[in-house]
């Protein structure tokens, strides 16, 4: 048994200003087994307590939700004080905004209707760290013209061969069929793992620098030996000269719903998702993985929920047979983009997009049902049996938030 901390409280340590913050992380020891980490850990969790609170405030003021996020814009790290290092939320929003067509969107609850189902939109702010963690990397030319990069790099199903070939084409500057990228071998020396949304940003780093010095070494003209040319590259040093600042990718996250509020059912009808995520690699990817996330939260907002024996501890259902996720009939149109994003002090431009998909996107869904309802939801998963206890609690005139959520 070891303790395991869900850092929920750090979204709101870099998100919005204000002349006072306290933020904490509480730690009890509880008798059931250790949880792990999950997808944009803390940061998932926590951007739905923040943005679902600054949504209720944005109300209670009579301010457009937006509007209220964009007034309180940090011009440094409210609580580090560091400069950003690229910060372009405020982008996101404008143009997630202008393709939603939010300035349609009349604030009042319970307004729009579509025969038996209520319709809401909601939006929520998305923040996640881009850091880099040291790695190695080498990058050997042949007589023939071709080249292969060797890195212990690990590709999960991301795309990371793909991303990771273009990288190296790119700074070697040829074709990237005249590239082989190798990874998975250990022998390869030190490098960061698929993890933290710090895999392609690390990995990257290292081969742009191997790149960089082997294309060096050949423009001295002196000709490819039988058995290559290798240069081996260490970005330790580099990443412990980095100047402090506040590295992160933001992003703005939009939400239709449609909800029946005679059975508590909830349908989301379509996602928007726009990033200023750092450089792209490779769009296709890209795109797939922050779908992937903003489908992960539609999951994480209606559909997730992890039950405990109160006897044992242990789960109830602990398999996927009974347990609840998004499928094909849950996934609305998704549609996913990003801005520009640069930075010229940035060595490498990429910053990761792994799990900023998921941040927010359970806020926005939460959001647009209380748009939908005149019902707020603070517990996750929103389970038809919570819409039904909102809706009368809304109906009566009282305070509508859901039943609280004892089971984690």
């Amino acid at each position: 048994m070891y303790e395991f901390v869900e850092p929920s409280a750090g979204v709101a340590r870099v998100m919005y200003d204000a002349d006072a913050h306290h933020t904490a992380n509480r730690v009890v020891p509880l008798d059931v087994p250790t949880p792990t980490w999950m997808r944009a850990p803390g940061k998932a969790p926590g951007s739905f307590a923040l943005e679902s609170a600054l949504d209720e405030l944005a109300e209670k003021c009579g301010i457009d939700p937006i509007e209220l996020r964009l007034r309180n814009e940090p011009g440094k790290g409210p609580v580090s004080g560091l400069p950003f290092a690229g910060r372009n939320l405020t982008a996101c929003f404008r143009e997630g905004a202008r393709r939603f067509n939010w300035a349609d969107r009349d604030p009042r609850p319970g307004i729009r209707k579509d025969g038996r189902w209520l319709l809401g939109t909601g939006t929520a702010a998305a923040s996640f760290g881009a850091g880099a963690a040291p790695s190695t990397a080498t990058a050997t030319a042949h007589a023939d013209g071709t080249f292969t990069v060797r890195i212990s790099a690990a590709d999960i199903g991301t795309g990371a061969r793909t991303a990771l070939t273009l990288v190296a084409a790119d700074a070697l500057q040829v074709p990237p069929e005249r590239v082989q990228v190798r990874i998975g071998d250990s022998d390869f020396g030190p490098a960061m793992i698929a993890g933290r949304s710090m895999g392609t940003r690390s990995w990257s780093w290292a081969i742009t620098t191997a790149a960089g010095e082997l294309r060096e070494r050949l423009a001295g003209g002196t000709g490819i030996p039988e058995e290559g040319i290798t240069v081996r590259s260490d970005t330790s040093a580099a990443i412990e000269a980095l100047t402090s600042a506040e590295r992160h990718s933001f992003g703005a996250q939009f939400a239709e719903v449609a909800v029946d509020v005679s059975t508590g059912e909830v349908r989301v009808r379509r996602m928007l998702g726009i990033f200023a995520a750092g450089r792209i690699v490779n769009p296709l990817t890209a795109r797939n993985q922050l779908q992937g996330g903003m489908i992960w939260g539609i999951s994480m907002a209606l559909h997730e929920e992890a039950l405990r024996d109160r006897a044992s501890g242990g789960h109830v259902g602990a398999d996927l047979a009974g347990y609840h996720v998004a499928t094909h009939a849950d996934v609305p149109h998704i549609e996913a983009d990003w801005i520009d994003d640069t930075d010229p002090n940035d060595p490498v431009g990429i910053k990761g997009i792994g799990e900023i998909g998921i941040v927010g996107a359970a806020a926005a869904i939460a959001n647009a049902i209380w748009h939908a309802t005149g019902a707020r939801h603070r517990h996750l998963p929103i389970r038809p049996d919570r819409v039904l206890a909102g809706g009368q609690a809304a109906t009566s005139g009282g305070r509508s938030t859901a039943p609280p959520h004892t089971s984690r």
